[in-house]
């Protein structure tokens, strides 16, 4: 696989494969930056109020431990806060975009970079797996072993073949 092109038409299968990675990349960049949208759309604003408002709205009561949590760390929000969580939020999702520009069009850079990301976020999903085991948990942490063995067999293939003399 090279640095400035798309797969040959015999790896279609790794392109598809790849291009649906980019697909769930581009997806992760989509909701952060609505969160980030969301981050802006509160600023001026009660956050108080319209944290009650949200939990009303999916039913949730404010007497309930996460709920509480979840109040109390509004309280704490301030304009200069929400300025610096929309802007991380935005840069993330830049960097998920970018990650799936490069997948959708097979590079090897983006492979690394799928591979070396997703490795990050699997002693998080562990955690989180140990303290809470249920089905989202479980899911999360499959689908993003799947991503990061897939990535590390392109790129241990990708070396085999460069290996390889060309006759």
């Amino acid at each position: 696989m090279s640095k400035g092109r798309t797969l040959p038409v015999e790896h279609a299968g790794e392109l598809e494969a790849l291009r649906a990675v980019a697909t769930l990349e581009l997806s992760k960049g989509v909701v952060v930056l609505l969160g980030a949208c969301g981050a802006l759309l509160l600023l001026h604003r009660d956050t108080s109020e319209v944290a009650e408002s949200l939990l009303r709205l999916l039913h949730i009561s404010p007497d309930r431990h996460f709920a509480q949590f979840f109040l109390d760390w509004v309280d704490t929000l301030t304009d200069a806060k929400l300025w610096t969580i929309a802007g991380v939020a935005m840069a993330y999702a830049c960097l998920r975009f970018i990650e799936a520009y490069g997948l959708w069009r097979a590079r090897a850079w983006a492979e690394w970079f799928a591979l070396i990301s997703g490795s990050i976020y699997l002693p998080f999903e562990v955690y989180g797996l140990e303290r809470r085991p249920d089905f989202f948990h479980v899911a999360v942490l499959v689908l993003n072993l799947i991503v990061v063995l897939y990535m590390a067999y392109l790129r241990v293939s990708a070396m085999t073949r460069a290996a390889v003399p060309q006759q």
